[in-house]
């Protein structure tokens, strides 16, 4: 993926190569930090007030004080985008940490937060998303709070890694056989027409896609049911799916040697992904699930 020259830092804008930091950066040495993704379709940001309010909530949690005001971080995204004359499918790295300072636990007293943002292209997984993928059942060892979107990642690394090391695409957690979500997107399972997923309590992360999902159902008349699902009922659903900004809305086929249904991605997904194309404004040739890429 090309990555693109212009960084938007806490101070202004540099060029990649002149982008450093200490090494007693707190983000580094105790994760201590939060980041999220955007993406980008045509050159224009998808949910990105979503993903900025989402930013300004993890960063409150955390206690970091994000060193733009709300309008003038927009303004910043927009500029970046400018300067680096992106105009195709891509995403938004940018992170936020507490900042530079000798080593010590407790937040230290007069710094600044550390912020950086950087463009890379990103395509739409075409092929994915057209048969779907396999994944695996991991134990969901993650700390509590998810729902805050901060570089405490090991756990999400780990558990990618294993699904990874199996050739599959994803890692879906669970606590004692009781799905949360996946290790880098939030999952759901339909039944008789319903789409069930784990309510957004602390202890996953609360989807801007997924929230869109919700949308997406409450459109189209899908009952979404914020229930938890267990691995054991994997077995009898009908159709079981992910989310996220990078992966969209992307069928599962199989959870470790578990087929489900009849192994092909299903009609309630079908339905979900033509909605997310038309809320993200994609132009008709560029979308895989419209009347006439069905046709």
């Amino acid at each position: 993926m090309t990555m693109y020259n212009h960084i938007l830092t806490q101070d202004d804008f540099v060029g990649q190569d002149e982008l450093s930091y200490p090494f007693e950066e707190r983000g580094l040495q105790f994760g201590d930090g939060i980041y999220e993704v955007i993406r980008i379709y045509g050159g224009r940001y998808y949910l990105i007030h979503e993903h900025v309010e989402r930013l300004y909530r993890s960063a409150a949690a955390i206690k970091i004080q994000v060193p733009y005001k709300k309008e003038d971080l927009y303004a910043k995204l927009d500029e970046l985008l400018e300067k680096n004359k992106v105009t195709g499918d891509a995403k938004v790295y940018l992170q936020i940490t507490r900042g530079s300072a000798p080593r010590d636990h407790a937040f230290p007293d007069g710094i600044e937060a550390n912020l950086y943002a950087y463009v890379k292209d990103l395509p739409r997984p075409e092929e994915k998303l057209k048969n779907g993928v396999t994944t695996i059942s991991h134990d969901d060892v993650r700390w509590d709070w998810c729902y805050i979107k901060s570089l405490n990642l090991l756990g999400n690394v780990l558990a990618k890694q294993a699904a990874k090391e199996k050739d599959c695409y994803e890692a879906v957690l669970h606590k004692d056989g009781e799905v949360t979500e996946c290790s880098s997107s939030n999952a759901y399972l339909v039944k008789d027409g319903k789409v069930y997923t784990h309510p957004p309590k602390k202890n996953i992360l609360h989807g801007c896609v997924r929230m869109r999902v919700e949308a997406f159902c409450d459109q189209e008349g899908i009952e979404f049911v914020e229930e938890t699902f267990s691995l054991e009922d994997l077995q009898d659903a009908d159709e079981v799916f992910l989310s996220s900004s990078t992966s969209e809305v992307m069928p599962i086929l199989k959870v470790d040697e578990l087929t489900i249904a009849d192994g092909t991605p299903g009609p309630v997904t079908r339905t979900l992904q033509k909605c997310y194309e038309q809320d993200a404004g994609l132009p008709e040739e560029a979308c895989l699930f419209s009347i006439a890429a069905a046709e």
